[in-house]
């Protein structure tokens, strides 16, 4: 009883020891710290805007707790940084212990205040972490971009936007009807998640193919900057007019492009020339009892790329259809989708609907639709559906459409399409069925402002050069 006793005391003794040595703080210079990467960098961040907060780890790997002198941002109060370590703001926190094989946090975000630059400019600081007479440092870079902020805006006359600084959209953006806003090339324009782009007037836009319009969400940081649905999207609604998209890029949104009810002119209401749509969550394109004419036109890998109700008056030349099922877009919806009805108040409305396809590829794979074309024709409206010189997939074609000289589940043989890496460069390759397979139209060049065969165009965007 008595061995069994000492050897309990000796037992416990021994855990007061090693509890007394991790409580004491290792005060040895040559204890080590570890710091995971040498640089935080912030990608294009907008001034006055702030940033996203990013974060890093001060590993303790030693046996016993020690304490950090200090955590310092070396720029000091007037620095655009922030942090907190521990818990703690700065710009110094003193006295911080780490517990042994243990870590704490250090975040940091920036707010950049404006300056007179047009381009991108860097703004660099550092953190100074000081323990046991040592020091080490973490490099803090971030690029801050000039910008004019529109918040809650109403354009209420006629306005030119150049391109000096990119617009970003907080909040929502209207353009009041009878007003018209043209864009001219090379503009930015960026959409918070809370900023749709709405037309009650008129949209022009005049970009080239140098100098695309972009309109893309505001959150430009690694995780986010290819992230579906990062804005809402633009929106033409009833009293909206003669609207022209030219070399136009619209990416990352919930909706790319909504057109609502009739024309109040002879045109469209909206004209697309040249334009991409790419990596919409939603539809790339919506038409809702509208008018849309596109002609080489890019909309790839949306929710559903181009989809109609309650009818309309359509027509798509020269344009490529194409999604690929991904982590981001789930392809669980046909590529076109097309209807004369839409259901409200729990009825059904109906109306006419014309729609050409012309020379255009209409495809999709690796999610679980098999008819990349749909119809839904209800009631006695008219439904002109009409498909000329199209590749395109389904397993059945649709009810109430035309299919003349077509290519049928034929693979489109894109130029590079790698899904894992996110790539995809929706140019024919030589042995493309789509090549020579057009019909002559009007259109004599194609997205990349190249020129189409004459006579025997190739389908889609592109032209096989």
């Amino acid at each position: 009883m008595k061995l069994l006793t000492y050897i309990t005391l000796v037992f416990f003794l021994g855990i007061a020891i090693v509890s007394c040595k991790k409580d004491r703080l290792l005060t040895d210079s040559n204890a080590s710290l570890t710091v995971k990467s040498d640089t935080l960098k912030f990608d294009t961040v907008f001034t006055s805007t702030g940033s996203i907060t990013q974060y890093f780890t001060i590993v303790n790997p030693n046996k016993q707790k020690i304490q950090l002198s200090s955590v310092k941002l070396m720029g000091g109060a007037a620095s655009a940084f922030k942090i907190n370590a521990d818990g703690i703001a700065g710009p110094t926190i003193n006295n911080i212990e780490i517990e042994a094989n243990d870590s704490i946090y250090v975040f940091v975000l920036v707010t950049i205040n404006p300056n007179a630059a047009n381009l991108p400019f860097i703004i660099n600081d550092s953190i100074q972490i000081n323990w046991n007479g040592n020091k080490t440092y973490k490099q803090l870079q971030a690029w801050g971009q000039n910008a004019h902020f529109l918040r809650n805006k109403v354009i209420e006359e006629s306005t030119t936007w150049d391109n000096d600084l990119p617009y970003v959209i907080l909040g929502g953006l209207q353009v009041a009807a009878d007003v018209t806003l043209t864009i001219n090339p090379g503009v930015k324009v960026y959409s918070h998640a809370d900023a749709p782009f709405i037309v009650d007037g008129t949209l022009t836009i005049n970009g080239t193919k140098q100098d695309s319009v972009v309109f893309r969400g505001d959150r430009l940081d690694k995780d986010y900057r290819d992230f579906p649905g990062s804005w809402p999207g633009i929106y033409f609604r009833d009293k909206s007019k003669d609207n022209q998209l030219t070399y136009t890029i619209i990416k990352n949104a919930y909706q790319g492009i909504v057109a609502q009810n009739p024309s109040t002119t002879a045109n469209p209401k909206v004209t697309l020339s040249q334009c991409i749509i790419d990596n919409i969550y939603d539809a790339g394109i919506l038409g809702v009892q509208s008018s849309i004419k596109a002609d080489n036109c890019l909309i790839s890998n949306c929710g559903n790329n181009v989809a109609i109700a309650l009818g309309g008056d359509y027509a798509f030349t020269h344009c490529t259809m194409a999604t690929y099922s991904s982590t981001y877009i789930n392809h669980k919806n046909p590529v076109l989708f097309a209807s004369n009805a839409i259901k409200q108040n729990n009825q059904t409305l109906t109306r006419n609907l014309i729609a050409n396809f012309t020379n255009c590829i209409i495809w999709g794979e690796g999610g679980t639709v098999e008819d990349e074309v749909v119809t839904d024709k209800q009631g006695n409206n008219i439904f002109n559906l009409t498909f000329d010189n199209v590749l395109y997939k389904v397993t059945t074609d649709p009810a109430n459409a035309t299919f003349n000289a077509s290519i049928k589940n034929q693979a489109p043989v894109f130029d590079s399409i790698d899904v894992s890496k996110r790539y995809y460069d929706f140019h024919l390759k030589a042995e493309s069925p789509a090549i020579n397979k057009g019909k002559a139209t009007s259109l004599t060049i194609d997205l990349d402002g190249k020129p189409r065969a004459v006579g025997l165009p190739d389908l889609g965007c592109y032209e096989k050069q």
